[in-house]
């Protein structure tokens, strides 16, 4: 068998199955076109958003709190995977790969502790007892005045 031969031999079965996809792609589009339902009512071309009528515009603006605990949330989940894949080689790592994932989970650790620190994983600023004094003695103060 020539070298042309056997390139078809070997390309032939990746020819049939990107064929086949494709094929399938293009029946269910076709399908769904053919057979979907049509309708342009007001109510069936609002956004359904689990029973609540929807408010608003979709393009508002989320607060940065928002992304920066999705990036923590996505490192940390992250880091969830080199853990599986320690256990699973510990046995084979022995001493020295026990250390290692000790150092990692240190360093780890003072990861979230440093987050934790620059309020990284807070809702909302806290203020200082002494403003939030100061505002109860303004508020009463304000109340008085206006009461008499």
């Amino acid at each position: 068998m020539d070298a042309a031969t056997e390139q078809a031999v070997v390309l032939w079965p990746l020819l049939l199955f990107t064929a086949g996809a494709l094929g399938l792609i293009l029946a269910m589009l076709g399908i769904s076109a053919v057979l979907g339902g049509r309708h342009n009512s007001r109510l069936g071309n609002q956004p359904y958003e689990s029973g609540i009528k929807p408010t608003g515009s979709a393009r508002m603006r989320f607060s940065a709190k928002f992304y920066l605990v999705a990036i923590i949330f996505v490192l940390f989940d992250l880091e969830v995977v080199f853990i599986f894949s320690w256990a699973i080689a510990a046995p084979a790592l022995g001493w020295p790969g026990y250390f290692a994932f000790l150092f990692f989970l240190g360093v780890l650790t003072l990861g979230l502790i440093y987050e934790w620190r620059i309020g990284a994983l807070d809702w909302a600023p806290k203020a200082p007892r002494q403003y939030r004094l100061d505002a109860i003695e303004s508020n009463r103060r304000r109340n008085l005045d206006s009461a008499s």
